[in-house]
């Protein structure tokens, strides 16, 4: 079909034929770009338009209207979720139509579209900018009118999207000083206490971190391990066992990037000892703080040491109890070669050599602390990120460098071995996820592969609770793919030890293993 249809010019010049021919070419392979589906559906944007706007007036008649006749039993958990809705302080809500064939769809009669949904929101006095989460929707046309049938059709080929809170069941939310807590309406007590926790320890990260950031987290408590997947638009739960806390968020410099989230594993927290539940909800507040100035050039011992350093700032805590794989590696004369890499800290390598690749990281940043001072460490920190002494240090939102997607920060719970498995779905779908690596999820969305535990904070089992990173389940966490040009990265880490340590990275490497051997000797 190329060309049909145009008529060649009599006295064309050469030139004139090649820029004809260029326009017919690109119109014949179809180069044109097509508008989006929000605009070539018109029908159905606006019915999500109302939607969206019966959520903002609260107006569940108009919201219910929006239900395809005859789908009784999801109309009875939409009526269910938007009475949950009821105490959350949510503005902004807005639905974009963005596939129409994003999964098949079964055959039968009439019209039906196979429909991906971004729902965008802000919580009112928290976001600066939107939460983003994936939809997947069936939607049938009756009586000339698109409505929504279903939204669990597309699980059957993998595509799960995001349940949020308010779909899982009743929700209740505590204000804390600092912290706003999102959960189930019957667990007011746990919620009480993780606002409690939060707000003792956003000062202590803005005393470490020195950054200016909002200052405020949002927590999300699900009911259940299963709960906590559906946030994180995963659909299987198994990938998260052992995962004490997930931080959701993009991270690095961009624009207008989503806001963060700490999702909080009910089973695995709860199995944290005191100091415990302290130090890991220190070091996840510590990745929504430092989000902006973490890159895909932070390395992810850095993110994930500095996010170590600062939950064990001020502690009095033996180097040796907090780093036992580390311990027991130098006792047995088998300290590390050198720095972990991203690729150590993914849940398929096993559990001892995820904790020693967190141990590893903290130790790094202690050291640096000790002997260059807190400052230095900061600075490092920014530089390593390739962000400047002046940047970085906006709250939600504020630019920042990296492309990627989300960054799930996950941290592992106390005395297990691996989780079993590794997410499958991630972030999920370009939701906003950060995993707990401290380079690139949230996501993720929009998105850390937990599997693993990492021993850091004391648990009640007796042995070291477990530290998680910022990733992408079921993916390298963030920065993995730099992994793809090492040497490339590492002459820029050498740069960045040079300019603000004064040490190439083998004479910082060496440093480090020397330190090491002393904290964990107890020298």
């Amino acid at each position: 079909m190329a060309g049909q249809g145009v008529r060649r010019p009599p006295r064309a010049t050469a030139a004139g034929c090649a820029v004809l021919l260029t326009a017919v070419l690109a119109a014949a392979t179809g180069c044109a770009r097509q508008p989006p589906p929000r605009d070539r559906f018109p029908e159905v944007q606006r019915m999500l338009d109302a939607r969206a706007r019966a959520v903002r007036q609260h107006d569940e008649t108009a919201f219910l209207a929006s239900v395809a006749p005859g789908s009784s039993g999801y109309r009875d958990r939409q009526r269910r979720a938007f009475r949950a809705m009821a105490e959350l302080p949510l503005t902004g809500w807005r639905y974009d139509l963005v596939a129409t064939d994003a999964f098949p769809l079964a055959s039968g009669g009439g019209e039906a579209m196979a429909a991906k949904v971004e729902l965008r929101y802000r919580l009112k006095g928290f976001d600066a900018e939107p939460v983003t989460s994936v939809q997947y929707l069936t939607l049938t046309r009756t009586d000339g009118r698109w409505r929504i049938a279903s939204d669990s059709d597309a699980a059957a080929s993998g595509h799960t999207g995001t349940r949020q809170l308010w779909d899982q069941g009743p929700v209740a939310a505590v204000r804390g000083r600092h912290a706003l807590v999102l959960g189930a309406a019957g667990d007011r007590g746990r919620l009480t206490d993780l606002a409690r926790r939060a707000d003792a320890a956003v000062p202590a990260v803005s005393a470490a971190w020195k950054g200016r950031w909002s200052g405020q987290v949002v927590i999300e408590a699900p009911g259940s391990v299963a709960g906590m997947a559906q946030l994180l638009g995963s659909g299987d739960p198994s990938a998260y066992a052992g995962i004490a806390a997930v931080t959701t968020g993009e991270a690095g410099a961009q624009a207008k990037a989503p806001a963060d989230r700490v999702i909080v594993n009910p089973e695995a927290y709860a199995d944290l000892n005191d100091l415990g539940r302290a130090v890991v909800l220190t070091h996840e507040i510590t990745h929504v703080a430092t989000r902006t100035a973490t890159t895909g050039d932070t390395p992810l011992w850095l993110s994930e040491g500095f996010a170590d350093w600062v939950a064990y700032r001020g502690r009095r805590h033996a180097a040796a109890a907090a780093a036992p794989e580390l311990s027991r590696a130098v006792a047995a004369g088998h300290p590390p070669r050198g720095l972990p890499a991203d690729a150590d800290f993914g849940f398929t390598g096993g559990a001892d050599r995820l904790a020693k690749a967190y141990e590893s990281g903290w130790l790094a940043c202690r050291m640096i602390a000790d002997t260059w001072g807190e400052a230095k460490l900061r600075a490092f920190y920014r530089a390593a990120g390739g962000v400047t002494a002046g940047e970085g240090h906006g709250g939600p939102g504020a630019p920042s460098a990296s492309p990627s997607a989300s960054v799930p920060s996950l941290k592992p719970s106390p005395g297990g071995g691996a989780p079993s498995g590794t997410p499958s779905g991630g972030a999920g779908d370009g939701s906003s996820s950060d995993a707990w690596s401290g380079g690139d999820t949230s996501g993720g969305p929009s998105g850390g592969a937990p599997s693993g535990t990492a021993p850091g904070e004391p648990s009640g089992a007796g042995e070291a609770g477990k530290r998680a990173g910022a990733g992408h389940p079921g993916a390298p966490v963030p920065g993995a793919a730099d992994d793809r040009r090492p040497a490339a990265r590492d002459a820029r880490l050498d740069a960045v030890l040079r300019s603000q340590l004064g040490l190439d990275l083998g004479q910082f490497t060496k440093k480090w293993r020397a330190y090491l051997k002393g904290a964990l000797k107890g020298h």
